[in-house]
């Protein structure tokens, strides 16, 4: 307990310029990060003229570049140091006006601790005192507590617009050698609008996210309209850098209820806040969320204690090998960093069922393609393809996992602008990253659906995710075949196939979809998908009905897949003007005739050499449980 009397702290406030007599040429002055940044003391420091000013040097976390000037003078005054070179201060890193410390913010802490950094002044934005004395550092907790008691002169700037947050976020006023009132407002942000693009990516994003997931945010306009999709989660956690207006949606919502986390059980665990007004309200002594230091929020075992843990990311570009380009935006909101980057997909990396989720929409808002050959041409590269699960846009989700960088490419052909494509594969095929003989159908590119996605349960809890038929299943499609049996192959080709080599199953999986319609089921969860089923329809030519075939995995047959599938191409047909389905069923295929009899649609069958035939018209229905 502190023996200072505290109920004269008062008597501690000083003006800003006192606080500046006390600066000694060379000195080294630590600066809050973020809406901790002591605003008053910042701008007045700028605009002084004191002959004491001189060669210091700034050390500030991550700045929105209120202490950047394009003023020669100034760079005779101080000169900053930051450790995240995002947002407005990344334009005075590449002119030379600041330097970057490249550093992860799980080591930050020992390079303080061990005086690398030295600090001589601290300051610092925080609450007014309460009764016993205690000071919030509100919405921006990192290093701030060790800063202050490194340096020689602790500073703390009052601002009663500060919510006081729970966590290692208290400082005694006691501790603190002088005081200011702060005459700055606290910075807050307003949502930034989205838009339907950016709604299709994060639905995407928000459909690779289970239950009991543990999830860790940034900033930005993903964001923001990520969690319009995950309010029908159960269960959710977070452990996350940030907290946002989206977060506090989430928590409102009950989908977090940080229920299964490892660490700080029951509570959101991040090291800052930004957001709106409303967020700084709810905030004010909230027990939810807990304000913890980086050395914790960053630390990778930490993260990974907690079990599905998802780092999703919002990239500027990426390449057809799985390298990223990062997105920092030129406003004033900080997004994290290479080196935060780092310690959380080290973090996801050894979580039981973790995952690291990169997400942009196909095209920037210049209309330019976001997924190119290469990215060495762009900053802030983040070059951990190793380490990336899935790759997400608006036309879907790209599965890293396992892939070799000839499947990569073109699983990442696949969710670019359609627009793109087929400049990607040319590109790709002279790079000698795809296949020099691979088919690409420009036109079915455009006719890709974005509807036909949908999951289900099946007996013995399996679960299964539907959508359409992509040229990149094509080594998952040639691994079904494998699993196939002689007589499943036969069943489904009318003949003994014993090989199915590249420019046999390319010509299979990449169909003229203005005719075919194909559709396949996946299992397997944390993005370890695997093709278990497929089905498809072709258009008659002679009139509005359609072929139908459909095989399943033999491990996952009769527990109801084949029957889904089916009833979804009946739908799907429906819907593109098809009047009936046509199929060909040996006679001792008595399972794929169950499917058939079960649908409740009338069955025309005529039997010939050992082959029935099927007519089957959408307009009429019967009970055929006691046919054939």
């Amino acid at each position: 307990m502190n023996d200072t009397n505290y109920s004269s702290w008062e008597e501690k406030i000083v003006s800003a310029d006192e606080v500046l007599e006390k600066i000694e040429p060379g000195m080294t002055i630590f600066l809050g990060t973020g809406l901790a940044e002591p605003g008053t003391l910042v701008k007045e420091l700028i605009a002084s003229k004191a002959r004491n000013l001189q060669d210091l040097e700034l050390i500030q976390l991550g700045s929105f570049g209120e202490i950047i000037s394009t003023e020669e003078s100034n760079s005779r005054k101080f000169r900053l140091k930051t450790f995240y070179s995002g947002g407005m201060v990344s334009e005075a890193v590449s002119a030379g006006r600041v330097d970057l410390i490249p550093s992860r913010p799980s080591d930050i802490v020992q390079l303080f601790e061990s005086r690398q950094i030295p600090i001589d002044m601290a300051f610092f934005q925080i609450s007014p005192p309460d009764e016993a004395g205690y000071c919030s550092l509100g919405v921006a907790v990192d290093v701030a507590v060790l800063a202050m008691e490194q340096a020689s002169i602790s500073v703390g700037e009052i601002n009663d617009q500060i919510p006081r947050t729970y966590g290692d976020s208290y400082v005694h006023v006691s501790d603190l050698d002088m005081l200011v009132l702060s005459t700055e407002s606290l910075k807050t942000f307003e949502i930034l609008p989205g838009d339907h693009v950016l709604d299709k990516v994060t639905e995407n994003v928000a459909s690779m996210i289970e239950d009991r997931s543990c999830i860790a945010f940034s900033m930005g306009p993903l964001f923001d309209a990520l969690s319009r999709h995950l309010v029908y989660k159960r269960d959710l956690g977070i452990h996350s850098p940030f907290f946002s207006d989206c977060m506090m949606d989430l928590v409102k919502s009950g989908a977090v209820t940080n229920r299964h986390k490892a660490n700080w059980r029951g509570k959101s665990v991040v090291s800052y806040a930004f957001g709106t007004p409303e967020l700084m309200k709810w905030l004010d002594r909230n027990p939810l969320v807990e304000f913890q230091g980086i050395d914790k929020v960053f630390s990778p075992i930490q993260i990974g204690r907690n079990s599905r843990f998802v780092f999703i990311v919002s990239a500027r570009k990426v390449d057809l090998t799985g390298r990223i380009a990062l997105y920092v935006e030129k406003g004033r909101r900080l997004v994290t960093g290479r080196g935060g980057a780092q310690d959380f997909f080290n973090g996801s990396e050894l979580s039981e069922g973790g995952k690291n989720l990169i997400a942009l929409p196909s095209r920037d808002p210049n209309g330019k393609p976001n997924i190119l050959l290469s990215v060495e041409s762009f900053p802030v590269q983040f070059s951990v393809r190793e380490s990336v699960d899935m790759i997400i846009t608006e036309y879907g989700v790209a599965n890293m996992n396992g892939r070799t960088i000839r499947e990569r490419a073109q699983a990442l052909i696949d969710i670019a602008h359609p627009d793109d494509r087929q400049l990607l594969v040319d590109q790709a095929k002279e790079a000698n990253l795809i296949y020099r003989d691979q088919i690409f159908l420009a036109e079915s590119a455009h006719l890709y659906s974005l509807e036909i996605e949908e999951r289900h349960t099946f007996k013995n809890n399996v679960d299964v995710q539907f959508r359409e038929l992509r040229p990149s299943d094509e080594e998952e499609m040639r691994r079904l075949f494998y699993r196939f049996s002689d007589e499943d192959i036969y069943y489904r080709y009318f003949t003994s196939i014993k090989a199915m080599p590249h420019f046999k199953m390319q010509e299979y999986v990449n169909v003229d979809l203005n005719r075919f319609t194909s559709v396949v089921g996946l299992e397997g969860g944390s993005g370890k998908w695997k093709i278990i089923a497929e089905a498809r329809f072709a258009k008659l030519l002679s009139r509005p009905y359609a072929d139908v075939a459909f095989i399943v995995d033999e491990q996952y047959q009769g527990i109801g897949i084949a029957s889904y599938l089916f009833n979804m191409l009946v739908r799907l047909a429906k819907e593109r003007g098809v009047e009936g389905f046509t199929a060909s069923v040996l006679t001792t295929n008595k399972s794929m005739m169950r499917v058939f009899e079960k649908s409740g649609l009338f069955l025309e069958a005529k039997m010939e050499e050992g082959v029935i035939s099927l007519t089957i018209p959408f307009s009429g229905s019967v009970d055929n449980t006691n046919k054939c």
